[in-house]
């Protein structure tokens, strides 16, 4: 049975802020989230395709989703990003919704999206880079709950995150620490911090998991930073650099990892 939308509702009403995030570091209410809302969650950033050093790359990590666009037998487009329409976000577009692939996507219920075309999902994804939203894919055990479309083993969830409203945004830095090592960076990815850097302090603002500092003069970006690779295409003085070793082996990975989580 699909979500009814009166709940859907209480869900956008009740999204979390910092401080109820905060409250899952009591080790109770930590765990029993965990268990109920990320058991067994793996998602990864996807740098963002213009923050890819080097023309000779062929290979995108944005390619990743193409992949499980074409592949997928079932495709599903929200209507809107809830955590956007939640915020009330000014900045990026609210009907630019998740992309949810896998034969649970069955069970949302029509009113919150709709069924699409291989070339729909593509043109989706192309929008989303447009606009410049970061993709956020893997097993989400919470958009499995929230939408009651089960089982989560065979829901693949794909965000398109901003760097104002996203979810993870309030989670990573607040919550229970295992909650937010659900998301991780692409294996490989390399953020670094160069002496052009100005001390401006534009990145600091833009960071999703407030991962950057200032050390000195000079950002510093921690062990924290998931590599969506916002704050490369930011900088005004070009003062960051991404590394990634071989592109299409990190995702040839990565396909293969999601394909033993999810089943679409």
């Amino acid at each position: 049975m699909s979500r009814p939308l009166w709940q859907v509702s209480l869900i956008k009403k009740s999204f979390p802020t910092p401080s109820i995030a905060k409250l899952t570091r009591l080790p109770l209410i930590g765990k029993l989230a965990q268990h109920l809302l990320f058991h067994k969650d793996d998602i990864v950033y996807l740098p963002i395709n213009e923050s890819v050093p080097g023309e000779e790359n062929i290979a995108l990590p944005s390619d990743v989703v193409r992949h499980f666009v074409k592949t997928s037998e079932f495709r599903w487009i929200m209507n809107e990003c809830i955590c956007r329409s939640a915020s009330g976000c000014q900045d990026y577009p609210s009907d630019i919704g998740c992309l949810f692939l896998g034969e649970a996507t069955e069970q949302i219920n029509p009113a919150l999206g709709r069924p699409v075309s291989v070339e729909e999902g593509l043109e989706h994804v192309e929008r989303c880079q447009k606009a410049g939203l970061v993709h956020l894919i893997g097993r989400n055990k919470l958009d499995s709950v929230w939408l009651n479309a089960k089982p989560g083993e065979k829901l693949l969830t794909i965000c398109n995150c901003c760097e104002c409203c996203c979810l993870w945004k309030i989670l990573i830095p607040n919550a229970f620490q295992p909650i937010g090592e659900s998301v991780q960076r692409l294996e490989g990815v390399q953020v670094m911090v160069t002496g052009n850097c100005q001390a401006c302090e534009t990145c600091i603002d833009q960071c999703f998991v407030e991962a950057i500092s200032m050390n000195g003069e000079k950002a510093e970006i921690s062990d924290d930073c998931r590599g969506c690779g916002r704050c490369v295409t930011i900088c005004p003085d070009e003062a960051i650099k991404m590394s990634m070793p071989d592109v299409k082996k990190l995702n040839d990975k990565l396909i293969a990892k999601i394909s033993k989580l999810v089943d679409v």
